[in-house]
């Protein structure tokens, strides 16, 4: 069995507006189309956790393998995402967690991470690296954290796990800034595809 992924698609994205950073097109293709259709490739349960009042998010991933989660009370903050998407995972020795804002991640950064799951089994968390080793995603959390994680509030994401397990995180350097990149305003979706001469 692969690990099932959980994917936060929940936030509001409020720098972007009016328009979605999730549904930026990369290539033609929705920034969350992309990130979904990766995960479903090297997972065999993907869940998408979104919010009650994106339809448009909805759509985007209607046609992939994934199934869909809304969260109701995704306004309280990231860790109410997280909470409910872990109580929706199927029972498994550790999951994977992917933000759905990362352009730059591809199948095979998220295969690396897998297989550093494998390959260090007395780790607890399993992360990707930047190139020159900042700690990024996607991450992995193993199931002796999931009732820490069910107590989590606020919308910090699942930071003080992870430093609560210092010395049982185990880092995967990925390609450049892959593992940290994101894009939350106009201005840097612009910079970015002039930069990797992507277009829309």
């Amino acid at each position: 069995m692969t690990l099932p992924i959980l994917i936060l698609a929940a936030g509001a994205a409020s720098r972007m507006a009016p328009r979605d950073k999730l549904l930026e097109p990369i290539n033609g293709t929705p920034l969350l189309t992309r990130i979904t259709e990766i995960s479903c490739k090297v997972s065999d349960f993907t869940l998408v956790a979104l919010p009650p009042d994106r339809p448009a998010r909805q759509a985007a991933i209607e046609h992939t393998t994934a199934r869909l989660l809304t969260v109701s009370n995704a306004a309280e903050g990231m860790n109410a995402t997280l909470r409910a998407g872990l109580a929706a995972l199927p029972k498994a020795p550790a999951f994977m967690l992917l933000l759905a804002d990362l352009p730059d991640l591809t199948e095979e950064d998220l295969r690396a991470v897998l297989q550093s799951h494998q390959a260090h089994p007395e780790a607890l968390i399993w992360r990707g690296a930047t190139s020159d080793g900042k700690p990024g995603h996607p991450v992995i959390f193993s199931s002796q954290l999931y009732e820490n994680i069910q107590q989590l509030q606020g919308d910090d994401g699942a930071k003080s796990i992870v430093a609560a397990a210092q010395g049982r995180v185990h880092l995967t350097p990925l390609p450049g800034q892959r593992a940290r990149l994101d894009l939350d305003t106009p201005e840097a979706w612009a910079s970015w595809r002039k930069a990797t001469n992507t277009p829309r």
